[in-house]
């Protein structure tokens, strides 16, 4: 019999310990390189591998309305490693998932060092991996060892990895109040593939700015971590709430000014501000706040833009941050089955292809070992469809979302799985009378009708997919 050869998986956090393991279940042989204790991080305080290192919650764990419960339920499906020691080691926590810490990673390290195919490797990949390892996933996480975020950078041709990305909040298409906004370019301007009418925009008097103004000023901020400190601002990136410190006009010289546009509720009004939405993946189901990154902590952020006119009843997909952050350009970096176009032999996988929180970076984890697995087995391993969790995160990461800015460069920031990602029903889900639900039963239905797609999509996949290995 043909020996297998190892698949290296660099990186022992939630990503790389998932990935191992899916490996590792294949029946293939996987050497974990983790570069702690030998080097430690800023944030990390133990040499345990999937250690958390903030919240210790992996959120809701509703999969019939929640998009992250049902991200829980399909990675139980696929025998996840990260979810199963998850529920050995929960603690209350209502409707969401918390685990004991310690006792969570201590199993995930004792299940990893117990599987004879798996070789734990306590060292630094510092630069790229040698070159006669054929088949590696990139599993490092924001906290990138400095070498290998450099080689990184270098063969890519991206920009500096490491550095305090820009994050606005993403609020859901059908919870702007178009009764208020309109969608109109500025001077109509269409640009590639626009129409001319690419943003959703939101018109201020001169009270509401002021108010406006005041509330950001006087709004409660998060500090930022020690480690944190030394890394710059960017002027192309600041927080909204730092602009709003440099003038009470700045905004409306920026990312607010009212210009180019006219109100079709109130054509003979010219607004004093205005906020703009651009649409934020293919689907159109998500709308950015355009400059809208902020420090405001969740709770003031929920509250001070949502009296901005339009956004009074705003559900958001992701509240806006900025932090330090090391992620790659996946849309333009990566294919299907998360390698490197570059150097296919690479797969990344987690916190560093641009996917945010615990439970998305162990899923992608999960995929790439699975996708690197099949390849080392010569199978085909298609993506999960793009109507499950798991294929919505990775169409996400690997393009299937992005939309242009202004005919510009494409924008691509990270993100926490969410029911905009998926693609519409092909019909709004109706009442038991066969009548049209509003309010609050339409967004229960639509929730339910999505997640019994995904069951049912995943299914079909699995199927399919053990059909193939069995032939």
């Amino acid at each position: 019999m043909t020996k297998i050869a190892p698949i290296h998986v660099v990186g022992g956090g939630l990503a790389g310990s998932e990935a191992a393991w899916q490996i590792a279940s294949r029946g293939v042989p996987v050497v974990l390189h983790e570069m702690r204790p030998v080097r430690m991080t800023p944030a990390h305080k133990t040499e345990g591998l999937a250690e958390l290192v903030c919240s210790n919650s992996f959120r809701s764990d509703d999969a019939e309305s929640n998009a992250v419960g049902l991200l829980h339920q399909e990675m139980r499906a696929l025998g996840s490693l990260i979810m199963a020691k998850g529920d050995a080691h929960q603690v209350p926590a209502g409707g969401a998932l918390a685990v004991d810490r310690d006792g969570f990673s201590e199993a995930v390290s004792e299940a990893l060092a117990g599987h004879p195919l798996i070789t734990i490797a306590r060292e630094e990949i510092a630069g790229l991996p040698p070159a006669d390892w054929d088949s590696v996933i990139i599993a490092t996480g924001p906290l990138t060892s400095p070498a290998l975020a450099e080689a990184v950078r270098a063969l890519t041709g991206e920009g500096e990895l490491a550095f305090f990305d820009a994050i606005a909040p993403i609020v859901y298409r059908d919870s702007i109040d178009m009764s208020v906004a309109w969608a109109q370019s500025r001077y109509d301007k269409a640009g590639p593939g626009g129409t001319g009418a690419d943003y959703l925009n939101c018109p201020l008097t001169r009270d509401e700015y002021e108010a406006f103004v005041d509330a950001l000023l006087a709004g409660e901020k998060t500090d930022f971590r020690e480690w944190e400190k030394d890394t710059p601002y960017f002027d192309g990136c600041l927080p909204v709430e730092v602009m709003a410190e440099r003038g009470r006009e700045t905004l409306r010289y920026g990312p607010m000014k009212p210009v180019g546009l006219t109100n079709p509720h109130k054509p003979d009004e010219r607004p004093y501000a205005v906020v703009q939405l651009r649409q934020d993946n293919a689907l159109g189901t998500l709308f950015n706040m355009v400059g809208f990154q902020t420090k405001l902590k969740y709770a003031e952020q929920a509250r001070i833009f949502r009296m901005i006119p339009g956004l009074q009843n705003a559900e958001f997909a992701r509240l806006g941050g900025l932090h330090r952050n090391t992620f790659i350009n996946s849309p333009r970096l990566l294919d299907g089955t998360l390698r490197l176009k570059a150097e296919p032999r690479l797969r990344f996988a987690g916190q560093i292809t641009g996917c945010e929180g615990y439970v998305e970076s162990a899923a992608i984890g999960l995929l790439a070992g699975r996708f690197a697995a099949a390849e080392r087995l010569g199978e085909a391993l298609n993506p999960p469809p793009a109507t499950t969790a798991l294929g919505a995160l990775v169409n996400h990461i690997t393009g299937g979302h992005i939309a242009t800015i202004d005919g510009g460069p494409q924008s691509y920031q990270p993100m926490n799985i969410n029911f905009g990602l998926f693609p519409p029903l092909d019909a709004a889900p109706k009442g038991t009378d066969g009548r049209r639900l509003r309010g609050k039963d339409k967004a229960v239905a639509k929730k339910k009708a999505l997640t019994d797609r995904a069951r049912t999509d995943l299914a079909g996949w699995l199927d399919g997919r053990d059909r193939q290995a069995a032939e």
